[in-house]
């Protein structure tokens, strides 16, 4: 079996996307009648409390701005653990206004976010979440009410090691910000600071039977980078041979003003340089439709009306796809471990990876899995999640695909003895056949790994009800939406860590979009703590790494373009 993860999260977002992965841990604890393909003991410590209830308790170190934390204490959320309600619950939908508006704050706004999502926001009128001293918070956040911080809709325990609280920064305010890249490296740089962070790990580093890596959880448009990429190297440094997957994290963010929009892509090329040295695999996540300095529309799912503003709706839908995409090294019966993961993908100096997924999976009722792959013959059902424009051509060099939340006994539905299957797809013998075969038919040459897993993806609260009619509980798709609607509880989700030429797009346009900037024009984001020239270095080395994903076509491009310059 594979061993235990320690989790580090840096940053407000990054807080918002671990708030909702917890709870998915939480409700997938909570749900004894499903397969329990995943360890929870990878990411959970399990304990007992005064009483002998069991406990689960995240392997965390979150690092937080002075206000980021709202009413839990730094030294965990209450004694209680969470109580589960044995007695019938009632779901209510909200209904947005005649007008479209969404439901006041159901979510962290951020404040250079439009205020225009991709859809109405409806939203769960039941759950819990922590408060000072219980997990219990009134429903009005999930209908509605403020939701001001990732602690607002946590619902799980945190050890006391978990919160460390930078106080030299704010977390909210028009000063005291942690702005630029140079200011959180600066953090790392204090031995006070390094001590407690370190003095964190070891407790939870010492206390595995077999220590995995580490995952981690990282703002890339702010401060938090530079943090980051301290943390990643003291990890390198301490943790030698054990995996590092870093996940570099970006709101949704629209007509923000001149200087945030220089500042954010500056802290995002540097993060992305300096974190993927550091670490075994990369991955940006964002619904945000590009990193640059041209923004594009964010993210649409077919059977999500969520509105891209709000932190907790898009933080939802990435924590979705962050539990599916982490399975690999998470499953009961499997010896994969994180350094598999990474090694699979970051060969050829390629240590970026791009994330897709379907959330949910579009599976039909009744129907089975080849029926539905069937009507996807040439574009896979899923959405790129690293801000870059998708390409219409399927092309990856390698990939590490997982489909949840589908019953490995329905494959041969539409089977009948005595007549030719109606697809090769439907001559597979099994769940993990028919996906393997139609990845090998849709990306041809491709390394592929994949996993089929029943256990599927729970959305109980406070994970939002922002759903399409047309599922059903179980994240199934309908002909038409049921007569009586009802919340859903779990979906199918189907992901992919690639690594794809499209990241030769999204890496080589960061880095062009960068060249555009004059460094003089923003002189205080260097005076933070960056040296021009090192900055100079880190986007040579950004042009570097996209031309590890360069196709042939992309090279002649590139060629051409240098001969312009």
């Amino acid at each position: 079996m594979p061993g235990e993860v320690v989790t580090l999260q840096l940053g407000q977002y990054a807080g918002c996307v671990g708030a909702h992965w917890w709870g998915l841990q939480a409700a997938a604890l909570r749900s004894p009648g499903e397969a329990a393909e995943l360890r929870a003991a990878a990411l959970l410590r399990p304990g007992r409390a005064a009483g002998g209830r069991d406990t689960h308790t995240p392997r965390l170190v979150a690092l937080e701005l002075k206000g980021g934390v709202g009413s839990l204490r730094p030294g965990g959320a209450g004694p209680e653990a969470p109580v589960a309600w044995d007695g019938a619950v009632a779901a209510y939908l909200e209904r947005a206004s005649a007008g479209g508006c969404a439901p006041r704050d159901a979510g962290r706004r951020t404040e250079d976010a439009s205020s225009a999502g991709t859809g109405s926001a409806s939203t769960a009128a039941s759950g819990a979440s922590p408060a000072p001293s219980r997990l219990a918070v009134s429903q009005d956040v999930y209908s509605g009410g403020q939701v001001r911080v990732w602690s607002d809709y946590l619902n799980v325990h945190l050890h006391p090691k978990s919160i460390y609280v930078i106080r030299q920064y704010m977390h909210d305010g028009e000063c005291g910000c942690l702005e630029a890249f140079g200011q959180g490296e600066s953090l790392l740089q204090d031995p006070s600071c390094t001590e407690e962070l370190e003095d964190r790990l070891h407790f939870y580093v010492e206390e595995c039977d077999y220590l995995q890596g580490f995952q981690v959880l990282c703002d890339l448009h702010d401060g938090f980078s530079g943090v980051g990429a301290k943390v990643t190297e003291l990890l390198c440094d301490e943790y030698s041979g054990k995996g590092i997957l870093t996940w570099g994290l970006t709101p949704v963010t629209s007509n923000v003003g001149d200087s945030q929009n220089s500042y954010r892509l500056m802290n995002t090329a540097l993060g992305i340089v300096r974190l993927s040295s550091h670490s075994s695999l990369f991955c940006p996540l964002s619904l945000s439709g590009s990193l640059g300095l041209k923004p594009q529309p964010p993210v649409t799912f077919p059977y999500i009306n969520y509105d891209a503003s709000l932190n907790y709706h898009s933080s939802a839908i990435l924590a979705a796809a962050l539990d599916t995409l982490t399975a690999p090294y998470r499953l009961c019966a499997s010896q994969g471990s994180m350094m598999h993961l990474a090694e699979t993908l970051n060969f050829s100096g390629r240590k970026v990876a791009a994330a897709w997924a379907s959330v949910p999976f579009p599976a039909l009722h009744g129907y089975s899995l080849p029926d539905t792959l069937s009507a996807y013959q040439q574009d896979v059902p899923w959405s790129l999640l690293s801000s870059c424009r998708e390409r219409k051509v399927s092309c990856c060099f390698a990939q590490s695909v997982v489909l949840r939340g589908i019953c490995k006994e329905s494959h041969t539905s539409s089977r009948h003895p005595g007549k030719p299957p109606p697809s090769p797809l439907h001559a597979c013998e099994s769940t993990e056949q028919v996906l393997q075969r139609y990845l090998r038919a849709v990306f041809p040459g491709a390394f592929s790994t994949s996993h089929v897993l029943e256990q599927p993806c729970n959305t109980l609260p406070p994970y939002p009800q922002f759903f399409s009619p047309l599922l059903t509980r179980q994240g199934f798709l309908l002909d038409k939406p049921p007569r009586y609607s009802s919340a859903v509880e779990s979906i199918p989700v189907l992901a992919a860590l690639q690594s794809s030429p499209v990241l030769h797009t999204l890496l080589h346009g960061l880095y062009r979009d960068l060249q555009r900037l004059n460094p003089r024009r923003w002189a205080s984001f260097f005076s933070a703590g960056v040296e021009e020239a090192d900055f100079r270095e880190a986007l040579e080395e950004l042009r570097t790494l996209s031309q590890c994903y360069e196709t042939g076509a992309e090279a002649d491009e590139a060629e051409d373009e240098a001969d312009s310059d």
